[in-house]
Formats: structure tokens, C-alpha cells, sequence
């Protein structure tokens, strides 16, 4: 109404009520009291307008700040990111936000007091997403309760954005509905990053659990933080009984100092740290792991290292193998033209020597130390000669048990120079194997006799045969000598290469060629002062390439 209005009617409602209540009072009423009823009756009036007007007052600051309230509302929810949206108790439109309605292009319609299914007439797009939304809305009454869904609204671009759709509805004492509250955020991002998060995790998961090598990571302390299960398989130990101890409590001795060096090279420099290290193995047995390490950068901070450790224990070995093969070749090229040219003129003096010692019986003693010394060159020229030309091998089984016998038997007599006693263990079923006889007779004669010579005075040597489970048989020979150092262990088998006065190293560079030849193993464990064990691991069956096809038989 409008205020001219107001004041117009209150001026001619004031005019008739004083003018018309004097008059009635001044016909009707005759009494002294006349002048007493007019002065109350202003006053009555006066109370009753001031109420009125304190009434219309307290109403208009109410509105005022109702309209206050309503537009900082208003700008709290335009400023939101968040769809927002508050209906009625028969979800009709009361207020939406700018993104809302510029969400459902419906920024230019006038939205209040309509229902979704209503709207869907003024965006064509979004027709029936806001139909759905009637229906979502229906089911939240029906519940009764907060309700909080993902929905997938779509885009006019062709792609689609996810919102976390929050729905709380509103009810009246007597139970009625009031309004409906819904708030949707938009997690599309959040959505993409999520599922870019699980798929890095997966792929480091892939990485770090399938990964052949062993991958770890260590604190800056050098405390084990993770393991992947490729650990369990290379080194035989659990890494649930690992993982939380220090790697200087597992690493050998000789490698503790260099620790703090690559911790430090790890953190100071970007570049991978490599290290070769030897470890024992849960069975014994020592394993060689080569390790690449790299810091661990989380948040722009070095937290601790990571790292693999790539187990190259068959590649060292065969590398090993093939050094020995090689200085094997060179020692045999060499043995061939050197062997040949002594043997000539070893005949001539072995004769003129025996002839000698026939026609001169007063320096028999002499000629006979001449014959053993060109009788010992003989035999090494024979071990030259056994490494330079390749060997064509003959395989026929053989009981080795029965080798093994006449091959004590053939030492007994030089064991008891040594005062040496000579033990054997053999089982009592015969064990059949294909090989070269003489050639294992040569490698079990080369093998006890330096057991024999190692031997302290009073001795044993003991030798120990064997079936394995999987068609091998293992001969082992056991002495209680002088032991050997690591470092001439690790030169075992090398040509040249002896401990004996007199020894040229030729009879274990033999031993290892028939080993080899016979695609068996040959390993020595010896410590200084304690002896050593020679075991010799030998198929039983050898594997044959049949002519003219590639197949193997056993």
C-alpha cells in the first residue's frame, strides 16, 4: 500500500474518531463526568494509535532485516562453488544459487515457485536430469533422513561431471514437510585425480611386487622400511622377520664402513650409487647381489633411499667359469707347442741314461734320481698334453663304488707314508653312472692325493658317497690338514697355480677340465688350520645330442 495512503486514512480515521465520540458523548451522555470520559477517551486513543504505530515499527525492522538476512543469504550462496538449492515442502524452487542456475542453464528464468519437472521445460538440455531430480527428491522425503549420492550430470561438450549430491529435508512439529535443502559439489577433479592415484598405485604395486630384483627401502638411519617379495626368493630369509632392522646388523663386516659413504652420496648426489656385494644365503651358501641405490624424495625433502638389488650370483659364476675356460685355452695352445718339443729330447735322455746305468754299476744311485726326475717331467708333460688336446669322450656306465675302491686301494701304499688312514662310507646298492672311466679314476686319484699330502702326520681322510634326489651322485673327500687361506681358495684350479714345493697346479686345472667335461660340479670349503672338504657332484646319466637332430636324450 502506498504510504500517501496510509497516512491519508489515519488522518480521516483520527478526524471521525474525535469528532464522532464527542459528539455521541455530548448527546447521550449527561453527566459531570462528560469532561472526564472526553479526557480518557483521548488517551485511549492515543494508546491504541501509539501501539499500532510501535506494532508497524517493529514490523518494518523485522522485514528490514528479513530482507538483510535474505540478501546476505543470497550472496553467502552466489559466492559458493557449490550447487545450491532450497525448495518447499512440495519441492517447488524457493532460492538457487548463480552456479546452480547457470548449471541448468536457467539463468534467465524465473524459477521460484516451480517444480523441477516444470523447469525441464525451459532447458532442453537438462530436461531430464531435472525430472530425475523430482524423483530423487521424492525418495528423500520417503526416507525422511539426510541422503548424500554421487550423480552424473551431463555437460553440452560431451563429457560428463560427477557431484556429491547432499540432500537434507526439513519437517514441521506436526510432522508435515517444511523445505528440502540440497546442496550438490562438484568432485569431477577429484573424481580424475582418485582413480589417477589408484592406477599410480596399482602400477607402483606392479612394479614394486612382481619386479624380478629385490627392491627395498631404508630411512636415512639405514633402517629396512619395505621389501618386496622377490627378497624371500633370492635371499631364503622372510621379509616380515627383516623389514624394521638396521642393514648394518646384516650386512657382512667389510661392507659397514662403506654405509655411511653411499647414505651420504645417495642424499648429496642425484646419480644412482652402485655397489657389488656377497651375501649368505639362508641356505649357506653365498649369493652375489648387485645393488642400485637412489634417494627418496617425498615433498621436496630426502626422506631415505630406495633402491634394487639384482641377483648376478650365475652370472659372476659363469663369467668365472669362462675365465678359467679361457686361461684353460691359453694354457693348452701353449702346452701344445711346448709339450711336443720336450718330449723329443726327453726320449734321447731317458735312453742314454738306462743305457748308462747298464754299463756303469758304480753310479747306479745317480742314474736312478736322473730316471725318477725325467720319469716326473714325463708325467707333467703328460698333463700338458691332457689339457691341449680336446678330449673325445667315451661314456660307458660304471660302478662307481668299484672305482672308488681300486683307486683307495692304489693310494693306500702312499697314505701310509704319510701316516695317513684312509676312511670310506659307499653304500651298499650298486651306483651305476656314465662317464669316462679313467678320466673320474684321474680326478678321484688327483683329489685324495692332495687330501693325503695335506693331511697332518697321523691323519684321516675320509670319503663319503652318495645318491642325490635329483640323478646325481656327490663324492665327498674330507681332510684334517693345513686347510687353505680364502685368498688362495678363491685362485683354486688356476694352471700354474700351487701350494706344493714341487707342484706345478696342473692336477687341479685337470680335475676341474673332467669335472667340466663331465657336466658335474667341483667345490671346495677349507679354513686355515682346520682342514678341507672337496665335493664333487657328477650326473648320473649324460646328456647326448643325437646326430643330425637337436633333441636331447638322457
Amino acid at each position: 500500500m502506498d504510504k500517501k495512503k496510509v497516512v491519508f486514512i489515519y488522518f480521516i480515521s483520527s478526524f471521525i474518531w474525535i469528532f464522532g465520540s464527542n459528539y455521541f458523548i455530548h448527546q447521550f451522555v449527561h453527566s459531570p463526568l462528560v469532561e472526564l470520559i472526553e479526557r480518557g477517551k483521548e488517551v485511549l486513543y492515543i494508546l491504541i494509535t501509539g501501539g499500532f504505530i510501535y506494532f508497524f515499527l517493529n514490523k518494518t525492522e523485522e522485514l528490514h532485516e528479513s530482507k538483510k538476512d535474505q540478501k546476505r543469504l543470497s550472496t553467502l550462496i552466489n559466492s559458493m562453488v557449490d550447487f545450491v538449492n532450497f525448495k518447499d515442502g512440495d519441492s517447488r524452487w524457493i532460492e538457487a544459487n548463480d552456479y546452480g542456475l547457470q548449471l541448468f542453464q536457467l539463468e534467465n528464468v524465473e524459477y521460484r515457485g516451480k517444480k523441477d519437472s516444470e523447469l525441464a521445460a525451459y532447458t532442453k538440455f537438462y530436461a531430464d536430469a531435472l525430472r530425475y531430480c523430482e524423483i530423487s527428491d521424492e525418495e528423500t522425503w520417503k526416507n525422511r533422513e539426510f541422503t548424500r549420492i554421487e550423480e552424473v550430470l551431463p555437460v553440452p561438450d560431451g563429457s560428463s561431471k560427477i557431484f556429491d549430491t547432499i540432500k537434507v529435508p526439513l519437517f514441521n512439529p506436526d510432522g508435515s514437510r517444511q523445505g528440502l535443502v540440497i546442496i550438490g559439489r562438484d568432485i569431477t577433479e577429484k573424481k580424475k585425480m582418485a582413480q589417477q592415484l589408484i592406477e599410480s598405485q596399482q602400477q607402483y604395486k606392479s612394479l614394486f611386487e612382481y619386479s624380478p630384483d629385490i627392491v627395498y627401502m631404508m630411512d636415512l638411519n639405514g633402517k629396512i622400511t619395505n621389501l618386496n617379495p622377490q627378497f624371500d626368493v633370492i635371499t631364503g630369509y622372510k621379509r616380515e622377520e627383516t623389514i624394521g632392522r638396521n642393514i648394518r646388523t646384516l650386512l657382512p663386516r667389510k661392507y659397514k664402513l662403506y654405509l655411511k659413504k653411499l647414505f651420504s652420496s645417495a642424499v648429496e648426489e642425484i646419480k644412482p650409487q652402485m655397489i657389488e656385494i656377497k651375501l649368505p644365503h639362508a641356505t649357506g651358501e653365498t649369493i652375489t647381489l648387485q645393488c642400485t641405490t637412489v634417494q627418496m624424495v617425498i615433498n621436496g625433502k630426502t626422506t631415505g633411499i630406495i633402491g634394487y638389488g639384482r641377483d648376478v650370483t650365475t652370472l659372476r659364476k659363469t663369467e668365472e667359469q669362462l675365465r678359467r675356460t679361457e686361461k684353460l685355452s691359453v694354457v693348452g695352445e701353449l702346452s701344445a707347442s711346448v709339450a711336443h718339443e720336450i718330449r723329443n729330447p726327453l726320449t734321447s735322455l731317458k735312453g742314454f741314461v738306462q743305457l748308462l746305468q747298464m754299463e756303469d754299476q758304480k753310479h747306479q744311485f745317480y742314474y736312478q734320481i736322473m730316471l725318477d726326475e725325467l720319469n716326473r717331467i714325463n708325467h707333467i708333460v703328460g698333463e700338458l698334453l691332457l689339457l691341449a688336446k680336446p678330449q673325445h669322450l667315451k661314456y660307458t656306465r660304471v660302478e662307481i663304488q668299484k672305482l672308488l675302491i681300486d683307486v683307495i686301494s692304489l693310494l693306500n701304499t702312499e697314505a701310509s707314508l704319510y701316516n695317513v688312514q684312509i676312511e670310506s662310507i659307499l653304500p651298499e646298492e650298486n651306483l651305476m653312472i656314465e662317464c669316462e672311466s679313467n678320466q673320474i679314476k684321474q680326478l678321484l686319484i688327483n683329489v685324495i692325493k692332495n687330501a693325503i699330502e695335506a693331511s697332518i702326520n697321523g691323519g684321516t681322510v675320509s670319503i663319503v658317497l652318495e645318491p642325490l634326489k635329483n640323478g646325481h651322485i656327490r663324492i665327498t673327500v674330507k681332510d684334517n690338514g693345513c686347510g687353505i687361506s680364502k685368498e688362495r681358495l678363491e685362485k683354486i684350479g688356476e694352471p700354474f697355480y700351487s701350494s706344493k714345493e714341487k707342484g706345478t697346479g696342473l692336477g687341479l686345472t685337470v680335475s676341474f677340465k673332467i669335472v667340466q667335461s663331465h657336466k658335474g660340479t667341483i667345490r671346495f670349503k677349507s679354513e686355515k688350520n682346520h682342514g678341507t672338504s672337496v665335493e664333487v657332484i657328477l650326473p648320473i646319466k649324460q646328456v647326448r645330442v643325437k646326430q643330425g637332430n637337436s633333441q636331447f636324450e638322457n
